[in-house]
């Protein structure tokens, strides 16, 4: 199950099963759509 996580501040996450596959408050920018999927494939 995947989930996308946003708050007040701007913060912005990715959650897959229970891991974060993208925290934008750590890399200070969103994701572009390869990352994510390349992030996805890394978890199968």
């Amino acid at each position: 199950m995947a989930d996308i996580v946003s708050g007040k501040t701007g913060e912005f996450s990715v959650h897959v099963d229970g891991r974060v596959v993208w925290n934008k408050f750590e890399t200070g920018r969103f994701p572009e759509h390869e990352e994510i999927h390349s992030r996805l494939d890394a978890l199968a």
